[in-house]
């Protein structure tokens, strides 16, 4: 599928991935429709679309309000006729002891997570299905395939959210809706607003766990799956060295997922107060892509290196055939 003139609704948009992906497609010719909580956030990030490219409508829900899901998609088929492209990609998290995060938390993160993609998959299909064709993409994540300790409520909505696209393909293709694809996506760490939004009982500040990518990369891997559908897509090598890892020793990789979060997730030196984090209350503002996380600057670092290597590389193969 071609994306220049599509029509695409981009959950999740105020920040991070969501705002990311929004803006690309903006860049590559289609229309866009944004939601999420902060209605200042999604104006501004209407402005960047418009900027880019692209035409643009905010229509501010909580993906949680079924009924204001299917709003998104009515206001978008209103807006520009149709719907071709629907990415879930709204998220939140919370990281504590199982024992100590609050129910109602572990609750509003499965809500959001899982019950949020139910409810924009339900108001995407219908439209898809009428015009036999079109590209729902459930953005997941290498926790889905890796799971870590002390983000058990995230960890379970991802796996979930594998769980959904691949019921929804199976279902399609007793329907012979062969044109109509569900797509995955499974993001590793990346350079988000999401660590400082999160809820947090761990009593320690949570920091993105490196290697860090740009939310960019996975804004690309998006647009790419409309153009080439596939099943799923894992976004950053180490994202995929985990979950190919997880499946061949699993024992092994949730030991490593453990020893790294409580080494590189949990701060050892900024002690944090408990918080909700954004799970009930959009954080004001104009909302942002980045976390300032360093993660243009550590692919760039990464680049440099890996081209360093394999300079050096060629340079003995040259030495030993001489």
């Amino acid at each position: 599928m071609k994306v220049r003139g599509k029509v695409v609704v981009v959950t999740g948009a105020s920040s991070g991935i969501g705002r990311a992906t929004a803006r690309a497609f903006a860049s590559a010719g289609a229309s866009v429709v944004l939601t999420a909580r902060r209605a200042e956030a999604l104006e501004q990030a209407v402005r960047e679309c418009e900027k880019a490219g692209g035409r643009a409508l905010a229509v501010p829900a909580d993906t949680t309000d079924a009924q204001a899901v299917q709003l998104v998609a009515r206001r978008a088929a209103e807006r520009f006729g149709r719907i071709d492209v629907w990415v879930n990609c709204a998220a939140v998290g919370v990281f504590g002891p199982f024992g100590e995060v609050p129910l109602a938390d572990i609750r509003r993160v499965l809500d959001v997570n899982v019950m949020g993609y139910v409810h924009g998959a339900r108001a995407a299909l219908p439209y898809l299905r009428q015009q036999g064709q079109g590209v729902l993409v459930n953005v997941s994540s290498i926790v889905g395939g890796a799971a870590p300790p002390y983000a058990h409520a995230y960890t379970m909505s991802k796996f979930a959210v594998r769980a959904l696209s691949g019921s929804l393909r199976a279902e399609l293709a007793l329907e012979g809706a062969r044109k109509i694809r569900v797509c995955t996506v499974m993001p590793a760490t990346i350079d988000t607003p999401f660590f400082q939004h999160s809820a947090d009982y761990t009593g320690r500040r949570v920091v993105a766990m490196p290697p860090v990518y740009t939310p960019e990369r996975v804004a690309r891997a998006i647009v790419n799956l409309v153009r080439v559908p596939r099943r799923e897509v894992v976004v950053g090598p180490l994202g995929r060295f985990l979950v190919a890892q997880s499946k061949v020793l699993p024992g092994l990789t949730e030991r490593m997922m453990a020893v790294q979060t409580d080494r590189s997730q949990l701060s050892r030196t900024e002690p944090q107060q408990d918080t909700p984090g954004t799970l009930y209350d959009p954080e004001p503002g104009t909302g942002s892509v980045g976390g300032g996380w360093g993660g243009r600057r550590r692919t760039a670092v990464r680049r440099a290196a890996t081209a360093a290597a394999l300079a050096g590389t060629a340079a003995g193969v040259r030495r030993a055939l001489r």
